[in-house]
């Protein structure tokens, strides 16, 4: 990275004190860059201002709304667009990097709001009927202010393409993969064991295609279990499964980084039984870091971050009985367990930050080409942007 040291914001559009693939990402990417010496600012919503890391400003308290098959804590409106202002205009940015510009956020606030070199970074990945896409006239003269865009997957960059016909540079999210790289075995999670994390009680993240398969793999290994990590309530995630399979299942809540990695190191197979709503897939880069064997739905972004099976095995997304046949074809066969996740291993170095936000700053340069540095747009024009006039 070059040694010219500059003044970054970043924009998360989700709250910060609620877990998620976006807040990680944009987190990590802050830290790494402000170890390289670069300044950085970031602006989210957050509930609780007291815990913010100090490189975070709060814009305000998020509310909930339900997107792409989750619940999304976002923040928006004229309080909000007033927060937004007054951060763009305090913190002098060479190059402002918007998360997600394109859903009714504090993102999209400081598309509206701000001029110079914008990089927007896009991580959704949904059919065009289920996300905020719908409003794209609406979008396109905003998203036309970006200097620069980035895509964290194919998918996310189809979806883009699709909703408003623009294009985008793919650059992965990124992962500390040498957190993960030497795990330590605990001996609680060997054995013929499945792992899982993720916010197990939303739906789309598939436990149910999990649990549906269990019958099927418990008539060939009785001694499977299934050991769950991950924010949530597990009886309510129990009421949801076969009462005879509840002993199958522990949960181990949420886990450090270091418990983490050992997790994977120790586990037979990682499931992701995701049954859409992904761009990318971290903890299936993370997985893969740590050297587990890992099963993932064929849903287009795993698909596509495993090599189309090259490093994970496929199965068929919500096909319970595929899944029952690729655990059990890969518990017996510990050779070719071991030799897919040691291709895998290699191949999630590609995700590290030392490689990821090299890319992702070789696109700042790219969008500060010419000196400009970020300002704020006219007062009338900004807001009546905002009013949709």
């Amino acid at each position: 990275m070059p040694l010219t040291k500059k003044r970054i914001g970043i924009v998360c559009p989700y709250g910060w004190d609620t877990p998620g693939g976006v807040q990680s990402h944009v987190g990590d990417l802050a830290e790494y860059l402000i170890r390289q010496g670069h300044y950085v600012s970031v602006l989210a919503p957050a509930i609780n201002d007291e815990n913010l890391p100090d490189y975070v400003t709060s814009a305000g308290r998020p509310i909930a709304i339900p997107y792409n098959g989750a619940v999304a804590r976002v923040l928006f409106g004229p309080i909000a667009f007033a927060r937004v202002r007054q951060w763009i205009n305090n913190g002098s940015f060479d190059v402002l990097h918007l998360h997600e510009p394109a859903i009714p956020s504090i993102s999209l606030l400081a598309c509206w709001a701000a001029e110079g070199p914008l990089v927007g970074t896009f991580h959704a990945a949904a059919k065009r009927q289920k996300v905020t896409f719908a409003v794209a006239p609406i979008l396109e003269p905003v998203i036309e202010k970006l200097t620069a865009r980035i895509a964290v997957s194919e998918a996310a960059r189809e979806t883009l393409t699709e909703h408003l016909e623009t294009d985008a540079i793919v650059v992965p999210n990124g992962i500390y993969a040498d957190r993960y790289r030497d795990g330590s075995i605990d001996e609680r999670w060997t054995g013929n064991t499945i792992g899982f994390i993720g916010r197990f009680e939303e739906k789309r993240k598939g436990l149910h295609i999990l649990a549906a398969a269990l019958p099927t793999v418990i008539a060939q290994y009785p001694d499977i279990k299934v050991l769950i990590a991950g924010p949530g309530e597990s009886a309510a995630a129990l009421k949801e499964i076969d009462p005879s399979l509840h002993s199958r299942f522990t949960f181990l809540g949420r886990i450090s980084e270091e418990e983490k990695a050992n997790f994977l190191a120790s586990i037979a197979l990682y499931i992701a039984p995701n049954t859409g709503g992904e761009s990318f897939g971290i903890i299936l880069a993370e997985a893969l870091a740590g050297g587990a064997s890992v099963i993932a739905s064929n849903i287009p972004a795993f698909d596509s971050l495993l090599g189309h099976g090259t490093y994970g095995t496929l199965f068929e997304s919500e096909n319970s009985q595929d899944l029952s046949l690729k655990i059990i074809n890969l518990l017996g066969d510990e050779k070719k367990r071991r030799d897919i996740a040691q291709r895998g291993k290699v191949y999630a170095q590609e995700f590290d930050w030392d490689v990821v936000a090299e890319k992702i700053y070789d696109v700042y340069e790219m969008a500060m080409v010419g000196g400009a540095t970020v300002s704020l747009s006219s007062e009338n024009r900004a807001w009546n942007k905002f009013l949709g006039r």
